[in-house]
């Protein structure tokens, strides 16, 4: 069996599936006067309609049910499908029902959470308890970060810490045309490496669907944007991206090093550079951490110099140039491993260095106009 077609079938239908509903869920939100108005920490100037995350939702939940209902209903071991038992769903180990309940019961906990604020515009407070609602539920059912560490209090308050933490950083990346749904894509693809790479057919399957789901979203998110994924979608996003490397933890005993285990750090660098700066930023200035601003990753790549265009297509080459890195990380030792975190490094602190430099530079112009 080859399972490249697997999964270049499984991405073609999630792509073109979420095309067409992405579509659809744009006449939707014009008829319902579900917009995203302009504002001074917006980038648009016309109002641009939401629900662009249902659109990715629907496209997961509707891929994976599907199937998964044909291989429940249908003996498949009989038409000659015997690999579809131990490497599909024997991939989760134990109770297979209980962790994709878990799954699919989270995800549904934050779209329905992210949905309720595109509409509703629900405070820091609310928000923050629903996604660590979300997060428990994981936990509840049983799926955790477990590595190297065996005490179940503190890989429960990791995994709802690394959820919460994922979920915010993609949903403070979502703040430019095809920037969030695009690094998604990217940072999926990264996942899927690392998953195939270790024999991992299951999360493999899983980042197809979800890479098509945000692919066929993202045609209609490239500038100019003809619909926004809203917070469903942002936050939706960020909950796929960090449960699918708790299910995987990309080392092995055999092969590689221990520190192995960062890749997900690494293909998620962009979301969680932008949170932590702008968090800091914001920290620094004596500013409520959940202010919107224009201080974002993005923003300050305008701010060098480049147009909107350029700043997310920069950024998709950064996130592209750090999942590559993400996915060899479980095939070196030691010594590579400590090569590929510092180049990694050396990225980012090269952006700082430019960013710092441009603003000591408008500094001392601002100050050199007033004298």
């Amino acid at each position: 069996m080859n399972w490249y077609v697997v999964y270049g079938y499984i991405f073609a239908v999630s792509l073109g599936l979420s095309f067409l509903l992405t579509a659809l869920a744009r006449r939707f939100a014009i008829r319902w006067n579900v917009l995203d108005a302009p504002g001074e920490r917006k980038m648009h100037d016309t109002p641009i309609p939401l629900m662009g995350g249902v659109a990715i939702f629907l496209t997961f939940y509707l891929v994976i049910g599907a199937h998964l209902l044909v291989l429940w209903a249908f003996p498949l071991t009989d038409w000659g499908f015997e690999w579809v038992g131990p490497h599909v769903l024997g991939f989760l180990g134990g109770d297979v029902n209980t962790r994709l309940a878990g799954i699919i019961l989270g995800g549904l906990v934050i779209f329905a959470l992210g949905l309720a604020d595109d509409v509703l515009q629900l405070g820091p407070g609310p928000k923050l308890v629903g996604q660590i609602a979300a997060a428990s539920v994981l936990v509840g059912f049983g799926i955790r970060i477990e590595v190297f560490i065996p005490y179940p209090i503190i890989t429960a308050l990791l995994t709802v810490l690394w959820v919460v933490t994922m979920v915010n950083a993609m949903n403070f990346l979502d703040n430019m045309d095809g920037l969030a749904a695009g690094v998604s894509v990217i940072a999926a693809f990264s996942f899927f490496l690392c998953a195939t790479a270790q024999g991992h057919t299951f999360i493999a399957v899983l980042l197809m669907v979800f890479a098509g789901a945000a692919g066929g979203f993202l045609y209609h998110n490239l500038p100019p944007a003809r619909i926004f994924m809203g917070d469903a979608g942002s936050m939706f996003c960020g909950y796929v991206l960090a449960t699918a490397p708790i299910l995987a933890t990309f080392y092995t005993p055999n092969g590689g090093s221990r520190i192995a285990v960062a890749a997900p750090l690494v293909a998620l660098s962009v979301p969680l550079f932008d949170i932590v700066t702008v968090v800091y930023i914001r920290w620094r200035n004596g500013e409520s951490i959940m202010k919107g601003d224009k201080r974002h990753f993005s923003h300050r790549l305008v701010e060098l110099g480049m147009t909107p265009r350029q700043a997310v297509e920069f950024i998709f080459l950064v996130a592209g140039i750090c999942g590559l890195s993400a996915a060899l990380l479980p095939q070196v030792a030691l010594t590579g491993t400590l090569i590929i975190l510092a180049q990694v490094a050396g990225i980012y602190l090269l952006i700082v260095l430019l960013m710092n430099a441009n603003a000591k530079g408008q500094a001392t112009s601002h100050g050199q106009e007033e004298t």
